[in-house]
């Protein structure tokens, strides 16, 4: 069985029908467009608030996707069969997120106690 690829709207879509969703699984697909989109989206705001001096539109977005963003994270660890809890490490200075890296780039694992991996439902 291979992991279900998400496009870029359905993984956006899907980010937000999770809105603090921490159980299940998240494919590589639909976390990594969430990355590309919340840096694109962060990247227009801080551009837009430095020529208009509207800060609090950028924080606004940021406070709004920090709980959906670590559910978010908190679902690939669960796809590649490793607890939310390993999410911490990324606290120890370089290591951590060279080893967040890592896992976010891994394939999806077999089924585990945090369900099936998504069908491949595209040809």
């Amino acid at each position: 069985m291979s992991p279900q690829y998400v496009g870029f709207g359905e993984a956006i879509k899907l980010f937000f029908i999770n809105y603090v969703n921490f159980g299940g699984r998240s494919t590589r697909s639909e976390f990594w467009y969430w990355q590309l989109f919340s840096f694109l989206v962060s990247l227009i705001l801080g551009i837009f608030t430095t020529f208009i001096g509207l800060n609090f539109i950028l924080w606004l977005f940021s406070i709004a996707t920090i709980i959906p963003g670590l559910s978010l994270s908190i679902r690939r660890l669960h796809d590649i069969g490793r607890s939310g809890w390993w999410l911490l490490i990324g606290l120890v200075p370089l290591v951590g997120a060279i080893i967040l890296l890592v896992f976010d780039v891994t394939e999806s694992g077999p089924a585990n106690e945090w369900g099936e991996p998504a069908k491949n439902t595209q040809a």
